[in-house]
């Protein structure tokens, strides 16, 4: 499996998650100009602004290790150009989506809520 697919999956993995834990996917792979939000959801009248990481290895680290601060840094650009385009989402927090896939075609997902960075 290629990294496409792979992030592919962990996406459908974290979208599947999210839908069955009351919340309403309002976009994937959401983007404005050179940035990219992989989920946008809300639940309860808060928007969720989800970083979603899959990998199929420990080698490098565990998934949620490979969001640096660049990143992070895009993530709240592409969030405030998000909001402007619709301002009627006043509220948001950052989550992050870490999956770990094994060889068995099974899955780890750990859902880290409200992020700060």
């Amino acid at each position: 499996m290629n990294n496409k697919d792979t992030g592919f999956l962990g996406e459908n993995i974290t979208a599947d998650y999210l839908t069955k834990n009351g919340f309403e996917i309002l976009h994937r792979n959401w983007r404005c100009k050179h940035l990219e939000i992989d989920i946008i959801a809300s639940k309860d009248g808060l928007l969720h602004i989800i970083e979603v990481k899959t990998r199929s290895s420990i080698q490098f680290g565990y998934p949620e290790q490979s969001i640096h601060p660049q990143k992070m840094q895009f993530l709240k650009n592409a969030a405030a150009l998000f909001q402007y385009q619709y301002p009627i989402w006043k509220y948001l927090q950052f989550d992050v989506a870490a999956i770990l896939l094994n060889p068995y075609n099974e899955w780890e997902l750990l859902f880290i809520e409200d992020v700060y960075f």
